[in-house]
């Protein structure tokens, strides 16, 4: 009897170690073969059982290859060591959140040791690095559209930044409208990839699905090759290339980073071989009726003409994958300020219309910098006058609107205005009114008028706000810091309008209102006033 036992013991332990390890001996050489199934949790508890179904056509994927599961849900992957195996989560399905918050839709492959890394790296796999997943149907969505909150550079540097993030960016959050996904741009930490933990536990609290791309800042700068790293990141996030499908929408998410140890820079925008052939396989059977988002730390236009931000040969072969899409957005970050890059023949981009890229600012500002608050939150005001924030992305039969908050601020704060507070009445017409305004491009509309008067268009100009000079110039002057760090200097603003104020009219206050039409957002307005005054020599 305990022969019998044994024996059928054996069996069981042997057809389970079957289903979850990977078969060295089964593969092509460099590969190991994953196999697992992907099964609907009727029961929530992240394990299968016997009424369980299998979920049959989801893509499963190494960041390289992809398969799909069988009728029965079985998949079966030849999958490269030392990468992330993971299912690119379905429309109509919830993937479950793992105890740190993130969607447990990966595991990291690792049955060897890597370099021995600072921060950790990936630690070995003792399960081999297979496994099933589980997803449940997604509940009816109490809205049509699809909203996403997008978060640019966070960059973590201690645990008081940490805490600033908290209070300045996800507690205002808590208890609002809620989004059904949540996306990062790169940029979690500041070279301190200890800070990791910390960060999960803070996006954690709004209960979403949260994507993250890494960032140049978040990478080993230890590892003695670019295949490495992301180690600690991937042991931290999972896959560092992957992508999500929505009903309204397809989001991709790319490791952009392409680490150069041992030179300057340490790093240049771009995609590897591998990446591509995720992307080709991808894409040729995406769903063109919906909305894709490439979502990626660095921008893939070049910072400064004639400079490589992004590589062109890498730039020009994804805008070539891409060209058949008719609905394409790109989400960026790495800038520290804000703009809107339309590509066309000049980026390489032979799309039927202009490809948008949204550089979305920084929920850090820049690196929480500036003088505090009564709160002690710094101001953080980029160097281009945009107010750190974040963006959310609402998606509506396959169109994207777009719209930035400012943090702890009014929903309807999206013009910044500066000018005087009294002029002489009668003095040369020369000093303009200056309206920021945040999420304004080239083609953007702006407007001004002073009580109750006609409309005028404003000039968008290419230079520096001056409430940001104002700051640099009071940093200066002070006989004491203002805050741990001054104001960032600063730079040109892409979305910056002037036009000069009257001085022809009554002596006294006037009103000035600027309004602007915004994409996706409707008019916005701001409001100041200005006061004339008699003067003689």
């Amino acid at each position: 009897m305990r022969a019998t036992h044994s024996s059928l013991h054996c069996v069981l332990l042997l057809t389970l170690f079957a289903s979850y390890v990977c078969h060295a001996d089964t593969t092509t050489p460099g590969t190991l073969s994953c196999t697992g199934t992907v099964f609907i949790d009727r029961d929530n508890d992240g394990l299968r059982d016997k009424r369980e179904r299998g979920l049959p056509n989801v893509a499963v994927s190494d960041g390289e290859s992809i398969v799909r599961s069988d009728k029965r849900g079985r998949y079966v992957l030849d999958a490269k060591p030392a990468r992330s195996v993971f299912i690119i989560k379905p429309a109509g399905y919830v993937a479950p959140l793992r105890g740190d918050g993130l969607p447990d839709t990966w595991i990291n492959l690792q049955p060897e040791a890597g370099p021995k890394l600072r921060y950790g790296g990936v630690p070995v796999s003792t399960a081999g690095g297979c496994r099933d997943f589980a997803l449940r149907t997604a509940p009816k969505p109490t809205s049509a559209a699809l909203d996403v909150l997008v978060f640019g550079d966070p960059q973590l540097k201690s645990m008081v930044d940490a805490d600033y993030y908290a209070r300045d960016i996800v507690a205002p959050l808590q208890g609002k409208p809620a989004a059904r996904l949540g996306i990062t741009l790169g940029d979690l930490v500041n070279d301190d990839l200890s800070l990791f933990p910390a960060l999960k536990a803070t996006d954690a609290r709004l209960g979403l699905p949260w994507l993250h791309a890494p960032g140049n800042h978040d990478i080993d700068f230890d590892a003695p090759r670019d295949e490495h790293s992301l180690d600690s990141f991937r042991h931290a996030f999972g896959p560092d290339t992957y992508a999500w499908e929505e009903d309204q929408a397809n989001f991709v998410v790319l490791d952009d980073v392409i680490y150069l140890p041992g030179q300057q820079p340490q790093y240049i925008g771009g995609l590897r071989e591998p990446q591509f052939a995720f992307l080709e396989s991808y894409l040729a059977t995406a769903a063109k009726d919906r909305l894709l988002v490439l979502s990626m730390h660095i921008h893939l236009y070049d910072a400064v003409p004639g400079v490589e931000t992004f590589r062109k040969a890498d730039r020009e072969r994804l805008f070539a994958l891409l060209k058949p899409f008719p609905s394409v957005l790109v989400l960026s970050a790495h800038a520290h300020k804000q703009s809107h890059v339309f590509h066309d023949a000049a980026t390489g981009w032979q799309g039927a219309r202009p490809l948008h890229e949204y550089n979305v600012g920084a929920t850090c500002g820049t690196y929480w910098t500036g003088v505090k608050d009564a709160t002690g939150i710094p101001a953080a005001t980029m160097n281009d006058g945009t107010p750190n924030g974040y963006a959310r992305l609402r998606v509506q039969n396959g169109k994207a609107d777009l719209r930035w908050f400012a943090a702890r601020a009014p929903l309807d704060y999206q013009i910044n205005l500066h000018g005087p507070k009294v002029l002489r009445r009668g003095e040369w017409p020369g000093i303009g009114l200056y309206a920021n305004v945040f999420m304004g491009h080239a083609d953007t509309p702006v407007e001004m008028r002073i009580d109750e008067g006609p409309w005028k268009p404003m000039k968008r100009v290419l230079q520096a706000d001056p409430a940001m000079l104002e700051q640099n110039l009071l940093d200066d002057a002070a006989d004491q810091l203002r805050g741990y760090d001054r104001a960032p200097e600063a730079v040109p603003s892409a979305h910056l309008w002037r036009l000069s104020l009257p001085t022809d009219l009554s002596p006294g206050t006037h009103k000035v209102q600027v309004r602007a039409v915004l994409d996706g957002f409707g008019e916005a307005r701001a409001e100041t006033s200005y006061r004339l005054d008699i003067a003689t020599p």
